[in-house]
């Protein structure tokens, strides 16, 4: 049997191909391409090119390959960009979900992992944040992701789907291999846009304000690596396999580090100054996310390998180095 990833050219995609792969899994992916890439696939997967909304595209994968079970990444996941564009996110997003749904289900496909996202909760009312937590999404990327979520459970209990979302925070880091890692157009992701000082690519970073009320008075936020993403995949995967009922997971490492700490960690592993400078706060940007991980450690025996932030800046350094314009298949 087979594990049908969809959106597996993409960042984190590409990383838990590679671990699936790694465990003995046979991959199929699925991704249009639109933002992953070519040289993240990995080699042993068998890949088709194609959108999800396509349901022709679906319906000849599934009949062509003996699929056990699906992982969801491909999405539309820029915050900036879904406020501007918020129908783009409902038709890429929420319709592409629709799409591959309906398609599991005409083919008895009874098992999905999604990736979702802590997006789905908004502003905290609390920390750290637990899977209980209220969820009222602040713009249409959280929104189309917590519709996602609800499309899963109204599909599982009509058609007997189940499925594991996992609610991530900020990921991370890249393969330790350096093989594949970070690659978006336009960059938003604060290690990478901080990593692009020492690589000559930008003159400085600016931090968006130092008046939160934490201890530096920089946004405090929650560094989860990709592979250990990747790994909580893969036990989500083995969880609906032996039986588990549809849930929900926070993945975090449980603790905070400021935007100033972040860049104190890339000056230490990089051996360079990073200039910075001082800018006004963004709109929405939360003084604080930090996740509560306990259920998904408890329920999937998930633990986090990469518990050191100077460690997952590293693991993108070796990426960035040596792979400073990215990969080499750019449209």
């Amino acid at each position: 049997m087979s594990i049908l990833v969809c959106g597996g050219a993409g960042y984190i995609g590409s990383h838990t191909c590679y671990g699936l792969i790694e465990q003995g899994e046979d991959v199929v992916i699925v991704d249009n391409l639109m933002t992953g890439h070519r040289g993240a696939i990995n080699p042993a997967a068998k890949f088709y090119e194609g959108d999800i909304r396509d349901a022709q595209i679906l319906d000849k994968i599934f009949s062509e390959n003996k699929i056990d079970a699906v992982i969801h990444f491909a999405a539309n996941s820029l915050v900036g960009e879904s406020v501007e564009k918020p129908l783009k996110y409902f038709n890429n997003n929420v319709y592409g979900m629709q799409i591959l749904l309906e398609s599991m289900v005409g083919n008895n496909v009874n098992k999905i992992v999604f990736s979702s996202t802590a997006a789905t909760y908004g502003e905290p009312e609390k920390i750290p944040i637990e899977e209980n937590d209220k969820t009222f999404p602040t713009n249409p990327y959280g929104e189309s992701k917590l519709i996602m979520e609800r499309m899963m459970k109204w599909v599982s209990r009509a058609n007997g789907i189940n499925f594991v979302s996992l609610r991530y925070f900020n990921a991370a880091g890249a393969i330790e291999s350096g093989e594949i890692g970070e690659d978006h157009s336009p960059e938003t992701h604060l290690i990478p846009l901080i990593l692009q000082v020492p690589l000559g690519k930008r003159d400085h970073i600016t931090i968006f304000g130092e008046d939160y009320p934490t201890p530096d008075g920089t946004c405090l936020r929650d560094y989860i690596h990709v592979i250990d993403l990747a790994d909580a995949h893969i036990l989500a995967l083995k969880y609906l396999r032996e039986g588990g009922e549809s849930n929900i997971f926070n993945l975090g490492n449980g603790k905070g580090f400021s935007v100033k700490e972040m860049i104190a960690a890339a000056e230490k592993v990089t051996g360079q100054k990073i200039k910075t400078e001082i800018g006004t706060r963004r709109a929405g940007d939360p003084a604080q996310l930090v996740a509560s991980s306990e259920k998904a450690c408890k329920i999937l025996g998930w633990t986090p390998r990469f518990d050191n932030v100077e460690k997952i800046i590293e693991t993108a350094w070796t990426w960035h180095k040596n792979h400073p314009d990215g990969y080499s298949d750019k449209k």
